[in-house]
């Protein structure tokens, strides 16, 4: 079954690693959800009548809406798209904008799980990182959306952030996993292009974690989540059993989505598309009756390249059968010669026709995967 993944590009404050659309014209959330309605009716034949099994309501800050501004949108999608009882509906969630009222109405609301951006628990990395919540709000909210009896909770850590000891990351992965939550992402800090952390970097003023560094507290991540049972399932993500995001697996798993709202992506197995970055532009689109995207046709070779870079991102990693089958057998052949070095070197295993990383080899993944990817 296919997912929906909505923009929802509004922040109160930019967070100065982030590179994602967004804008702080919260003013416009009035037309940006007008066009956001409009625009689920225009595509409301692009998955093809298949069945809604995921909702992720990502950003931006979606939280800067209310929840009845969120229940519209549900609600509309539900008079277009067939949503499966029990489908998997997130939001994302700044933990300053979450009071109990907002948090029993999301409950009240249909919405079944909650990706919290905590990033740090310790206030001085949150003030650098330009976040607007402190970590006693991120532990308040936490304990009020348990009240309201939404118990999927994600949490979002950086690690890998300048500055930042190994201590100080183990004492906040400690801390989340204290709060009962039932799923974890945690992404190395990553200093783009047009960022305020790259502008710093550029000059001179930010260096980036060393690469020793970085790869102890990514090993100290995989030892404590271990032993606390939770299951690394994709590099960046744990999870309790059972509590695997299946909106982000059906990605890894090139499942087709559609993607709403200025800068979102949608794929539906021979085609990406992607939306105009820019608010004032999508509105203008939509108004106009028109999809503001941009359609990119899959050939074999992206088709390949797209397989490795998710699947081997995961604990189910590359099937060759499945490479055979469904694109090309020479480029079957391609990936299982290539792999004999990672395998021999103990980066990688072969277990029934499946090339998975090793704790070795996700060290290095990036590596690894452009390694095997065709040019």
């Amino acid at each position: 079954m296919a997912g929906i993944y909505l923009h929802i590009p509004f922040c109160k404050k930019k967070c100065h690693y982030c590179d994602f659309y967004k804008t702080l014209e919260t003013g416009k959330t009035g037309s940006f959800l007008k066009a956001l309605k409009k625009e689920i009716e225009l595509r409301k034949g692009y998955l093809e009548k298949e069945g809604i099994e995921t909702v992720y309501f990502g950003g931006g800050t979606p939280s800067v809406l209310s929840v009845s501004e969120l229940g519209n949108i549900l609600e509309t999608i539900s008079i277009h798209f067939d949503v499966a009882d029990g489908a998997e509906i997130t939001v994302e969630l700044n933990p300053d904008d979450i009071n109990k009222t907002y948090a029993d109405e999301l409950k009240k609301s249909g919405v079944n799980r909650i990706s919290l951006g905590i990033q740090s628990w310790d206030n001085n990395i949150l003030k650098m990182l330009n976040r607007r919540h402190t970590a006693a709000q991120a532990g308040e909210a936490i304990r009020l959306i348990h009240q309201a009896g939404i118990d999927n909770i994600s949490a979002d850590l950086l690690y890998g952030i300048p500055g930042m000891s190994s201590e100080t990351w183990v004492s906040g992965l400690k801390k989340t996993l204290d709060y009962d939550i039932k799923h974890l992402s945690a992404y190395h800090l990553t200093i783009e292009e047009g960022t305020v952390f790259g502008r710093m970097k550029e000059a001179g003023e930010l260096q980036e974690t060393d690469e020793e560094e970085s790869e102890r507290q990514f090993a100290v991540l995989l030892e404590i989540c271990s032993r606390n049972d939770f299951i690394q399932y994709e590099i960046s993500n744990f999870c309790k059993e059972g509590y695997y995001s299946k909106h982000n697996t059906n990605y890894w798993r090139r499942v087709p989505y559609l993607g709403l709202g200025p800068s979102a992506h949608s794929f539906n197995g021979e085609t990406r598309q992607w939306n105009v970055a820019g608010l004032t532009e999508y509105i203008k689109y939509i108004e106009r009756g028109e999809v503001p995207a941009t359609v990119e046709t899959l050939g074999l070779r992206d088709r390949y390249n797209e397989y490795i870079m998710t699947s081997l991102r995961t604990m189910w990693g590359a099937d060759l059968d499945y490479v055979e089958e469904n694109i090309n057998k020479e480029l079957r052949d391609y990936l299982s010669n290539l792999s004999t070095r990672f395998i021999r070197y103990g980066m990688m295993k072969k277990k029934d026709n499946t090339l998975i990383l090793t704790d070795q080899g996700k060290m290095i993944s990036d590596n690894i995967i452009s390694s095997l990817m065709m040019a």
